[in-house]
């Protein structure tokens, strides 16, 4: 193509966290080519950044077996349009961002019609079925991980794969100051504040928010100064929250759009499992994981996961300094019982707060957005 063809980039985004990767990769390629077009399937942080939205992702973001059985039908509905744009718009490239299934079957499509396809955020080979790597292979001209030490796996291979950075390390920026923002909240230097954490998908929220503030009233009965957070994810309905809060007679503080101040204000976080556990991660903040999933789909993930670990900052360390309550696990009382552990027990807590700035050094110093559009343009060129 010659240097001043206008560039036309087809996006694929299912989830949350891949709607903000594709966006900051976007506004990278802005600043490098104005002339570019995006479009595709996504969120409100794509949109915002530029991207052409032909299918909003918002409802299909689901995970577990039992979920994505009740939303087959809209996600055979989205991919059926995305392949529709696949043949009808031709990008110059199809860049899918994680949302592994729906978008291996997308690579395929376009590959099958000769459209060049970079995939964003290498599905987890390592911690089950290492064999998918021949399969996205065949589907794809190019991996972007996110971790380094996933280039082995494509490698050994023999599939093109590129380290590009993790993008939440450029991206875990504060707005203002720990002390702007505790006054900005309301909240009292002098008290502890716990944040909550629920996820940012539907299914999510209906199954670990009810558990957290459970944990709250705990925690507030006997900790009676403690202050409550909660950074509430784009991708959540107001009506949502307000149901389940309605049903608490805690005080919790609700903030938008200002995740990384809310965490940075926080001496405690009772966090979902996910890419949010590496952001509080790179924030230093102490924190318990915890997640719940349909019976069958945990059952299926015994069987199949390879990984001592779910929680992202545990594998990348190695070791699981923090603590995981998963399934049965994760109950009030065991969450009031790590979070009063990490208030209260202060080695403990800077211990944890050592390993997070152990896992920060590893994730390396950023430019993932910047990395991977530089990629995008030298796949075009």
């Amino acid at each position: 193509m010659s240097e001043h063809a206008p560039l036309s980039i087809m996006f694929s985004a299912g989830e949350s966290s891949g709607d903000q990767h594709a966006a900051n990769l976007f506004l990278e390629l802005k600043k490098r080519r104005s002339d570019i077009k995006g479009f595709g399937m996504g969120g409100t942080k794509m949109a915002q950044a530029g991207v052409d939205i032909n299918y909003d992702s918002a409802g299909i973001g689901v995970i577990g077996v039992i979920e994505v059985l009740k939303h087959y039908g809209e996600i055979r509905r989205a991919l059926k349009r995305m392949q529709q744009l696949v043949s009808t718009e031709r990008p110059d490239l199809l860049v899918c961002v994680d949302y592994k299934e729906f978008n291996l079957k997308l690579a395929r499509y376009a590959k099958q019609r000769g459209i060049k396809v970079l995939f964003y955020v290498s599905p987890q080979v390592w911690a089950w079925r290492p064999g998918r790597v021949k399969t996205y292979g065949k589907a794809i001209d190019m991996m972007a991980v996110i971790f380094p030490f996933e280039t082995a796996y494509y490698d050994a291979e023999q599939v093109p794969v590129r380290y590009v950075g993790h993008p939440s390390v450029d991206k875990v920026r504060p707005q203002q100051s720990r002390e702007e923002d505790m006054s900005r909240f309301g909240l009292d230097e002098k008290e502890p504040v716990v944040g909550l954490l629920p996820g940012s998908r539907i299914n999510e929220i209906n199954r670990l928010l009810p558990v957290m503030l459970d944990a709250a009233e705990k925690l507030n009965a006997r900790l009676p100064n403690i202050q409550f957070i909660l950074p509430q994810a784009d991708s959540i309905d107001d009506d949502l929250l307000k149901n389940h809060l309605s049903r608490s007679a805690i005080k919790i503080t609700i903030i938008k759009n200002r995740p990384y101040d809310v965490i940075q204000c926080c001496d405690a976080v009772m966090t979902s499992s996910g890419t949010a556990t590496l952001e509080i991660a790179l924030l230093g903040v102490p924190m318990v994981i915890t997640y719940k999933l349909a019976p069958i789909t945990y059952w299926l993930g015994r069987l199949l996961v390879n990984t001592a670990f779910i929680g992202l900052p545990n594998i990348v360390f190695g070791s699981g300094f923090i603590k995981e309550l998963i399934q049965h696990e994760a109950t009030a009382d065991n969450l009031v019982k790590e979070i009063e552990k990490i208030l209260v027990d202060k080695p403990y807590a800077d211990q944890m707060r050592i390993n997070l700035h152990k896992v920060k050094q590893q994730l390396g110093s950023g430019g993932g957005s910047k990395n991977m559009a530089e990629l995008v343009l030298e796949m075009l060129s």
